[in-house]
């Protein structure tokens, strides 16, 4: 038996498996606009957490990406609400970054007003909502922002689905991959 093994060992090649196929890989394009944005598949690649231009104050902020969240949100004090040619308003305050205690007032048209009701809460609380501009990275548009006391929490802007869907992915594991243009940065 030993012979009949020994004799096909020399006559048979003995089987190769095929190297592994390399695993498909998005490559991310890069653009420039005086700052780079990484893109997969035409959607902007942001952090955790990256720097906001709000285009109206021109301040720019660090803003929590946050995909759990349906509408975004922005640190606002002080919220009164009016009317100015039949249509609902809201003036209030926002904190300047980098400058403790100091706040700038602003002036926007309530689009409309959502109830939030808190994990931690029981009763649901109205709050407006106001269209402002933001820009991150290379992207800039006009989205929906919920005014909300944010004092307590670390970051003053929450980015969320209503800002995310169809236009960017969220890569958790990085932090500030965006950039904002040097004219803003400066």
């Amino acid at each position: 038996t030993q012979k009949i093994i020994d004799t096909i060992n020399r006559q048979v090649k003995p089987p190769e498996c095929p190297p592994a196929p390399k695993a498909p890989v998005c490559a991310a394009q890069v653009t420039s606009d005086n700052g780079s944005s990484a893109r997969v598949k035409g959607k902007l690649v942001v952090g955790e957490v990256e720097k906001a231009f709000l285009v109206g104050p021109s301040f720019v902020y660090d803003a929590r990406i946050d995909s759990g969240a349906e509408t975004s949100s922005m640190d606002a004090r002080d919220v009164q609400r009016f009317e100015r040619d039949g249509q609902e308003w809201v003036r209030f305050n926002v904190p300047v970054p980098g400058k403790e205690g100091e706040f700038e007032t602003l002036e926007h048209k309530v689009v409309r007003n959502v109830r939030i009701v808190q994990a931690n809460e029981e009763t649901a609380e109205r709050r407006a909502v106001v269209e402002l501009q933001f820009r991150i990275g290379d992207h800039e548009q006009r989205a929906e922002f919920t005014l909300s006391d944010r004092n307590h929490l670390t970051y003053p802007l929450l980015i969320g689905r209503n800002i995310l869907r169809d236009v960017m992915l969220i890569d958790v594991g990085k932090e500030y991959s965006t950039e904002l243009p040097r004219s803003i940065r400066t």
